[in-house]
């Protein structure tokens, strides 16, 4: 039940109708919005409806080409087609046809599977048009008959294939005749040189002067309206004429009979097409529905079974609208009813926007039980309510004897009756319009009975006696719109947990009251009680800040805890990777050896074979030496890494025992320092040459090496090497980690300045730019601009394309005075991008375009 009959009327829903109707195409889809755009009766019919318009939204975003936009209104003709010897007109079937073809791809679409093959991609969609016809067979069978315009083919029968062959040799026989008897009429000087054959009532007949009328044998069809001009069917073409006459009659018959066959073959689908039509109404609202959404950044949040209302950034779409063409903004609404809470009593200034966020609850959750997403974060959680209630505005009426305040008891009184746990009650400035001490009292007895029934509820009050219920009800929340004292004007902003205000006093004086007005009200109702307004604010102050705090507090603390887990993780690693590196030595020291035995035992044969000559002695010796060397250089690293790593462990352990003694901001900076020390420590490592044992064939890549991948041709640089032999390389744009006997040096790329500039550019900058070149237009128009908004046009237009390399482009300026033009080509003059421009081919444009190219 929604209460009273103007509910729509009152929460706004009427404007949005008026804006779907005018998104829609059709009147298929004006009548949806009209007669099918209703509440539902169940959370599951409003989730189903919130998923259809979700993903037609998605729909048409991803395959906005998938369908041609034919929404035609044929249920009249096919109704009337029912009887038999009936027929449909050849536009009828044209936009039959047409409308036939959309829905057919619109199901094909819908019906479209995943790439698994299994689930649909749009699965609300895909029930939405089960049951729905396509008709292939009739739209072909149309299309053979009508041509691309809607009118029936010459090759549709055999019959009106001859009929109108037969029109053309007689038309073309009576032009030819018509043109003889125009140049004899010419040479005798009977009529004029330009004189040309024209129609009168379906026949061609040649324009006379009257007074020469008499000179030309034939049949007066026609004067002029100045009577200057008759017209005249000479005798010889008259039974040709004729003849045309008779073939048009034959054509329109055998048309006739052609259209009754076509539509004896649509009549038998008449009732699945307008089923078909009924889903092309359901789309076509859809459509309407997305571009409304896009346009007030609507969003599918979630919907239970139950009531609830746990909103953030809610806003209300027509005064958002109005907001907008005055260049203001309107505050998002954030509001909740959690736990035990069923009624929130909001209070505070006039104007300062209870109603609106009265009305902006009812229209938000109206909106989404009639099936339709709705303005606020996706974060929000709504609920279904059975019935909703709203008493708000005048409805004192003089027919019926009621004034405001019976008028509003009437409707307290339909709300004690007939509310319940599943109603949600929207009721404005509650108990006003009477005597305000037992107004509040009245107020204060409803609003128990609205508490004992449980039902949910938002109130706006001025009255005392309703905040200190609601302080002392668990079930009854305060709440107030908040107001800037030090500017004197309402933020218009809901803080749930304490009452609010109404700010009379400081409302008067911003006014201009006079001041002796003011003290005296104050002098009346005491000191305290204004002093109690600003108490309140003073309170809801500080607990809005040591609540910024204990979150901040709390958000702190649970970065903390992720950053020292993070820490830990990868000391572990590094422990990890300090005993496979040792390990990883001890093999390698293993095969030194074995390696080393087995060069001595070759040198000591070497100089056995050369029977003790000196010079070869001498070179086998210095070999060895050279061996040594490079063993002792290698040992030397692998002890100076031990060492480092050793140094960074001990480091590591004295931070570890600071951060566990430091308070929690030197914890949490401590530990993003070991953060960096252990990855120093891997970069460390990584930037030693390759392990020993992996061979020889890379020996020299190190951090910043060029290299190619084996049995490939592309360069990269490599970035780190860790300790297991892994590279991380960087291949133009990609990271790619690799091992490293893959690798090949190679030598450094030629230099690219335009590269080398790029690289400095940082990430959010290079998106920027991506962004900004998807949608460059390479052509703007100053044509209806001032010299000074041209210039300034030009220069933006011209900065975005030197930025993006877009060439040629062009600026339409127009002809006109050639003002533009001279201005336009002053400027490209002055910059140093541009390396040529020039008029637009003739054709295209000429002077009134310049096209601009760029270069160094």
């Amino acid at each position: 039940m929604f209460f009273p009959e103007n509910f729509e009327n009152k929460i706004g829903f009427s404007d949005i109708r008026t804006q779907l109707r005018g998104r829609c195409m059709s009147t298929l889809g004006t009548d949806w919005v009209d007669n099918r755009l209703r509440p539902l009766a169940t959370a599951a019919e409003a989730r189903e409806a919130l998923a259809q318009a979700a993903e037609f939204q998605r729909f048409t975003n991803e395959e906005d080409e998938a369908y041609e936009e034919n929404f035609f209104d044929v249920r009249q003709a096919i109704l009337r087609i029912r009887p038999e010897r009936t027929h449909m007109e050849e536009m009828e079937l044209f936009d039959l046809k047409r409308s036939l073809r959309t829905v057919g791809d619109l199901v094909g679409s819908f019906r479209k599977k995943q790439t698994d093959g299994e689930a649909p991609t749009y699965p609300a969609l895909f029930r939405l048009c089960q049951g729905v016809d396509t008709f292939p067979d009739v739209v072909a069978r149309i299309e053979s008959v009508l041509n691309k315009y809607g009118k029936v083919r010459d090759t549709a029968s055999a019959e009106l294939l001859q009929i109108r062959h037969q029109m053309e040799v007689t038309s073309r026989g009576i032009s030819h005749s018509l043109r003889q008897i125009i140049s004899e009429a010419q040479a005798e000087g009977y009529i004029d040189r330009d004189v040309a054959p024209t129609l009168r009532d379906g026949r061609l007949v040649i324009p006379v002067a009257p007074a020469l009328k008499r000179k030309i044998r034939g049949i007066i069809h026609d004067e002029s309206a100045t009577g200057k001009t008759v017209f005249i069917e000479p005798s010889a073409v008259v039974d040709a004429n004729n003849r045309i006459r008779e073939l048009k009659a034959a054509e329109r018959r055998e048309v006739m009979r052609i259209l009754q066959e076509l539509t004896a073959e649509v009549r038998p689908h008449a009732s699945q097409m307008l089923n078909a039509l009924a889903f092309l109404a359901h789309i076509d609202y859809l459509r309407a529905l997305a571009g409304f959404s896009e346009n007030f950044d609507c969003c599918v949040p979630e919907v239970s079974d139950t009531p609830r209302i746990d909103w953030t950034g809610a806003t209300h779409p027509i005064l958002r609208q109005a907001l907008r063409r005055r260049g203001l903004d309107q505050v998002p609404l954030d509001i909740a009813l959690r736990g035990e809470a069923r009624i929130l009593v909001i209070s505070g200034p006039n104007a300062g926007g209870k109603s609106v966020c009265l009305k902006t609850v009812g229209l938000l959750q109206y909106m989404m039980q009639c099936g339709m997403p709705v303005p606020m974060d996706e974060s929000s959680k709504m609920g279904f309510f059975s019935d909703i209630f709203l008493s708000i505005g005048d409805e004192q009426s003089l027919e019926d004897s009621l004034s405001t305040y019976s008028s509003h008891l009437l409707g307290l009184k339909t709300m004690m009756k007939r509310s319940g746990p599943t109603s949600l009650l929207l009721i404005d400035e509650f108990g006003g319009g009477t005597e305000p001490q037992i107004g509040g009292a009245l107020a204060e007895a409803i609003l128990e009975k609205f508490v004992e029934r449980t039902t949910y509820g938002i109130i706006t009050t001025h009255y005392q006696n309703l905040k200190r219920f609601a302080e002392n009800t668990p079930s009854v929340l305060n709440g107030a719109m908040l107001y800037d004292r030090a500017q004197m004007q309402p933020l218009f902003m809901l803080r749930i947990g304490h009452p609010g205000s109404s700010f009379a006093i400081e409302i008067a004086r911003k006014i201009g009251l006079p001041e002796d007005v003011i003290a005296r009200a104050a002098e009346t109702v005491g000191k305290d009680y204004v002093m109690s307004d600003k108490y309140l604010q003073d309170i809801a102050r500080d607990k809005v800040y040591w609540e910024n705090k204990r979150q901040r507090i709390h958000s702190q603390e649970k970065q903390l805890a992720e950053t020292l887990a993070n820490y830990e993780r990868e000391l572990e690693d590094v422990s990890r990777q300090r005993r496979t590196v040792i390990d990883q030595a001890k093999r390698e020291a293993q095969d030194l050896l074995r390696e080393s035995n087995a060069r001595i035992e070759n040198t000591i044969r070497a100089i056995k074979e050369a029977q003790a000559e000196k010079e070869r002695t001498r070179e086998i010796r210095s070999e060895l030496s050279e061996y040594k060397e490079s063993i002792e250089h290698t040992s030397e690293e692998s002890d100076r890494i031990t060492r480092k790593m050793e140094q960074i462990r001990r480091r590591q352990e004295r931070r570890r025992q600071k951060r566990e003694s430091a308070g929690t901001r030197e914890a949490a900076q401590n530990a993003a320092t070991e953060a960096s020390a252990t990855s120093s420590s891997a970069t460390l490592y990584g930037s030693k040459n390759t392990p020993l044992g992996k061979g020889t064939t890379n020996i020299l890549l190190h951090e910043g090496s060029f290299v190619r991948l084996h049995g490939q041709n592309t360069i990269g640089r490599i970035e780190t090497i860790n300790a297991s032999g892994q590279a991380r390389v960087l291949f133009g744009m990609i990271h790619t980690t690799v091992p490293l006997e893959r690798l090949r040096p190679a030598e450094p790329p030629r230099e690219d300045k335009t590269f080398r500039d790029a690289t400095f550019i940082s990430r959010q900058t290079r998106d920027a730019i991506s962004q900004k070149k998807i949608h460059f237009r390479p052509e703007i128009d100053l044509r209806g601009m001032r010299a000074d908004e041209a210039l300034q046009a030009v220069a933006h237009f011209m900065d975005d394309a030197i930025l993006l390399g877009e060439t040629p482009v062009r600026i339409l300026h127009g002809t006109g005075t050639g003002a533009l033009r001279q201005l336009t080509r002053d400027y490209l003059r002055t910059l140093g991008g541009v390396s040529n421009y020039h008029d637009e081919h003739v054709q295209a444009g000429g002077s009134g375009i310049t096209v601009v190219e760029l270069g160094d």
